[in-house]
């Protein structure tokens, strides 16, 4: 089984997704339990990006893939990222974002799905999504983590080809249990942070920033339950006073 998420800019401004278009997304997520994945949501809002993400059983992967690209297709307020999609590499512009992460057959499918959003494509988001790729990796209580960004065309199953001009990068992470969700995410949000001008969000704020920077949110997505995490990570963080 895997855990997919697909990210897209399909909102028609810059900053936000209108209530209007999360709305017409979510309605059409039983699509995707049609086709036969496990469950799925729309697990990120972040600034102009939504995320869709699946629990799915391997050999349905391209079938959902394709579904989900269909859903942010026919729901779109502006074509965006969809238009980079390629049935070519040679074709491949600036597309959809994509991550997939394995999960133990034995085990509840639990995961987080970090998403990230830029207003002008700013360069460091590679690095800031993989400082959180990094950090996860190899930790207890991780089953598996998406690939690191990297340059080059990017072939996304069941749905065709994306050029590195993508730039809103989505990071996956599967889970042994419950008990790791808090220290997992408290590493990946904590490395992505570190780097310059990142901040993290909840989900669905639109991205208020000054631009030269990056947003994120963070999602627990577990056995087909969401969570936003930066409410709780905002009261962690605070710091107490004597």
């Amino acid at each position: 089984m895997k855990v997919t998420a697909i990210g897209a800019d399909i909102s028609n401004n810059d900053t936000s997704c209108s209530k209007n278009l999360i709305e017409n997304l979510q309605n059409n997520i039983n699509h995707l339990i049609d086709l036969g994945a496990q469950s799925a949501a729309l697990t990120n809002v972040t600034g102009d990006d939504v995320v869709i993400s699946a629990f799915v059983q391997d050999e349905l992967l391209e079938k959902v893939n394709k579904g989900i690209v269909d859903i942010l297709t026919h729901n779109s307020e502006d074509l965006g990222d969809i238009r980079g999609i390629s049935n070519t590499p040679e074709g491949a512009g600036e597309g959809i974002s994509y991550a997939e992460a394995n999960i133990r057959q034995d085990r509840f499918p639990d995961a987080l799905i970090l998403a990230f959003d830029t207003y002008g494509g700013e360069s460091f988001v590679g690095d800031v999504a993989n400082s959180a790729i990094k950090a996860a990796r190899g930790m207890d209580g991780v089953t598996d983590v998406s690939e690191e960004i990297v340059p080059g065309v990017k072939k996304i199953p069941g749905v065709g080809y994306v050029s590195d001009k993508t730039d809103d990068p989505v990071v996956v992470a599967t889970l042994e249990d419950l008990e790791s969700v808090g220290v997992v995410a408290g590493a990946m949000i904590g490395a992505a942070l570190g780097n310059k001008n990142v901040y993290l969000v909840k989900r669905g704020a639109p991205s208020y920033v000054i631009p030269g920077s990056v947003i994120l949110s963070v999602t627990a997505y577990m056995n087909g339950n969401m969570m936003d995490l930066a409410v709780p990570f905002e009261d962690r963080t605070r710091i107490l006073r004597v």
